[in-house]
């Protein structure tokens, strides 16, 4: 069944259609009358008197009260019906910041702003648009494993590329990875034989947090931005980092909105602008709260760059960084900071921090590591195979309740033997939904 909305434009828009030939009948004298009119041509009297008389069609007339012009809103649907094919619907507060930021971009010295209810009544008169709950998918990471939900992604990816004359060389990733300061890595150890169990090693008493966010393109990787834990720059901290980083500030070491703002219209555009390329670049990323802005997106157009998001918890699948880059970075810096231990330093502070990740980087952003993770994700070159081929989702068959199965075995035990077995069946795991303790039901019927 239609949407009720649209069947009632469908029918204004005939009647309005039968409104114009009354009209010319008018005008031509073939009709004398406005009554004789809209019985003939089957419109309302009054609304035929009243386009005779200049009023103009209310859906094509736009009231004083909008606040943005018909070419801004067609824009701004625009934006909507991309982000939608790109997998980030926008919430309501990002469309209200949109248009916001369209009303910002005419130069008036007060801007006004649209109303908590704009964007209702925005949607409400566009067709095109509609309003829908998004549903929370932080199920399993495996069910985001499916085959068709992965190859929806590669077939956007490929619209994207063609669409826009995107090269390989044009494609970038960028994530955010996280430290804590005095944490080593994992690995393994020489102990005594007879020694059962693991062996802990000591960790350097800082625990403070620090995020990194890093790009890669195909085969190198742009400089990092470092965000510590703080509310001012002590400048000794940064005096071994190379100059073209950049450094930020946050109160617990966390990436957020304006920083991600900041890496992007100050960090990677100046970073692409002075490579050769086309006139289009693709941004990979995940669909992180801070990379889902309107005001993201906004530098994203005005810069030719087109952000693509990956689908839910699939990143450790798609995402060039989680498959190669950061488990390697995160191990070199591991290490290097147990080195640190064995040599009697037992406080790493922002100094020690980034000593460690300059050394880390060398060894995890190799040109081969980087081209590899692209060919991993199944993204350059192109072969979605690539990743299809190493997902396997398999349907597990629901256990029978343990009552149902038991009722089965007596058509071949005896009663002696189900006692027994009986005994010996609470270990079995049971995933039956309309019993809490099939056992004990069990144990009531059959052991009497």
């Amino acid at each position: 069944m239609p949407p009720i909305r649209s069947e009632s434009l469908r029918k204004s828009a005939e009647q309005e259609g039968r409104v114009e030939l009354a009209i010319q009948a008018l005008k031509k004298r073939e009709i004398r009358t406005i009554t004789e009119a809209a019985r003939q041509f089957d419109v309302p009297r009054t609304t035929l008197r009243n386009r005779v008389s200049g009023r103009g069609y209310r859906t094509a007339t736009r009231a004083n009260s909008h606040k943005l012009t018909q070419n801004e809103e067609d824009s701004l649907k625009q934006w909507i019906l991309s982000l939608d094919a790109r997998g980030a619907a926008p919430r309501h507060d990002m469309v209200r910041e949109m248009a916001n930021i369209l009303l910002s971009k005419r130069g008036d010295t007060q801007p006004q702003l649209v109303g908590v209810n704009w964007v209702y009544h925005f949607v409400k008169r566009s067709p095109e648009l509609s309003t829908r709950f998004s549903r929370r998918y932080d199920y399993q990471r495996a069910l985001n494993e499916d085959p068709k939900a992965i190859q929806q992604w590669f077939d956007t990816l490929w619209e994207v590329k063609t669409e826009y004359g995107i090269s390989d060389d044009d494609i970038y990733n960028f994530d955010e990875t996280g430290f804590a300061m005095g944490l080593t890595s994992t690995s393994r150890v020489v102990t005594r034989a007879e020694y059962y169990g693991k062996r802990k090693l000591l960790q350097p008493g800082n625990r403070e947090w620090v995020t990194a966010i890093e790009c890669i393109s195909r085969n190198d990787a742009l400089p990092p931005v470092i965000i510590f834990k703080g509310k001012v720059f002590i400048q000794g901290w940064f005096s071994t980092a190379p100059p073209e980083w950049r450094f930020h500030m946050s109160p617990n070491g966390w990436t957020t909105d304006q920083i991600s703002l900041d890496w992007l219209q100050n960090h990677f555009v100046p970073h692409i602008q002075k490579r050769q390329g086309g006139a289009w670049k693709l941004l990979v990323m995940d669909g992180h709260g801070s990379h889902l802005t309107a005001q993201f997106d906004a530098i994203c157009k005005e810069n030719k760059i087109i952000p693509l998001c990956m689908p839910s918890h699939s990143s450790h699948l798609l995402q060039p960084l989680d498959i190669g880059c950061f488990s390697t970075i995160k191990k070199a810096y591991g290490q290097y900071i147990q080195s640190k231990l064995r040599s009697g330093i037992h406080s790493i502070d922002k100094h020690d921090f980034l000593n460690a990740y300059i050394q880390a980087r060398l060894t995890a952003y190799k040109t081969d590591t980087i081209s590899n993770s692209w060919v991993a994700a199944g993204i350059i070159p192109y072969n979605p195979e690539q990743v299809l081929k190493n997902i396997t989702i398999q349907l597990r068959t629901p256990t029978p309740p343990l009552a149902v199965a038991v009722r089965a075995m007596c058509l071949i035990l005896h009663r002696g033997p189900l006692i027994f077995i009986a005994k010996h069946l609470r270990s079995i795991p049971y995933y039956g939904k309309d019993q809490k303790h099939p056992q004990k039901h069990f144990w009531t019927k059959y052991s009497k």
